[in-house]
């Protein structure tokens, strides 16, 4: 999954910032990656990315449903990159 989501780097580079690898799956992961991720990481490790998310991973489809899908009273904004002036 690190190759497949994490493109740009190396899997090795991957595994070391695993709320990156876990972000990608939850926006661009296919219904079979999703159920694998599921499967090998609590809904704590999940919550955990959308408490603190890499910003600019998430699209805002992919952030609703996983506050919705992980019981979250309420979506707040989606996490914006800000650039230095």
């Amino acid at each position: 999954m690190a190759r497949k989501y994490v493109w740009w780097q190396s899997p090795e580079d991957t595994l070391a910032d695993r709320k990156l690898l876990l972000a990608q799956v939850m926006t661009l992961g296919t219904a079979e990656d999703v159920r694998w991720l599921l499967s090998v990481v609590s809904s704590d490790d999940l919550r955990a990315v959308l408490r603190e998310p890499p910003v600019g991973i998430f699209n805002a489809r992919s952030w609703s449903f996983w506050h919705v899908r992980m019981g979250f009273e309420a979506v707040p904004d989606l996490p914006v990159r800000r650039l230095p002036r």
